[in-house]
């Protein structure tokens, strides 16, 4: 049984940064792949991307290629999403989790321990 925590939201204008940070409970956290998902009222959960258990690898939606990365320290059991470029319509909840099942995969049913969320407004 682990805990996930996602922090780091916040309001911000369009065109801005936010990094969102997820501290993780469960160990060995190095052994998992992890991702971010994203949720707005009314709208079913969104796949944001995922990052390799090492970090070598990253799969991002195309809605925020070339505007969000993300990484993870180990050893700190953190995993980061760099938001830049931000828009109104990236206005969510925002999620961090576990993959259980194949890499790839974006269907948030892959995925477990989710955390609370932390919100995220981008203002016109």
């Amino acid at each position: 049984q682990g805990q996930l925590v996602e922090s780091g939201g916040g309001l911000v204008q369009a065109g801005g940064s936010l990094r969102l940070s997820c501290v993780a409970s469960i160990t060995p956290f190095g052994d998992f792949n992890m991702g971010w998902f994203r949720q707005s009222p009314g709208k079913e959960r969104e796949f944001v991307g995922s990052i390799l258990w090492t970090g070598a690898a990253t799969s991002l939606a195309d809605s925020v290629k070339g505007r969000f990365t993300i990484s993870r320290d180990n050893a700190k059991k953190t995993m980061f999403l760099q938001m830049n470029r931000l828009k109104p319509e990236d206005t969510a909840v925002y999620y961090c989790a576990v993959l259980r099942g194949n890499w790839g995969s974006r269907d948030p049913a892959s995925f477990a321990y989710w955390g609370p969320g932390t919100q995220v407004t981008v203002s016109s």
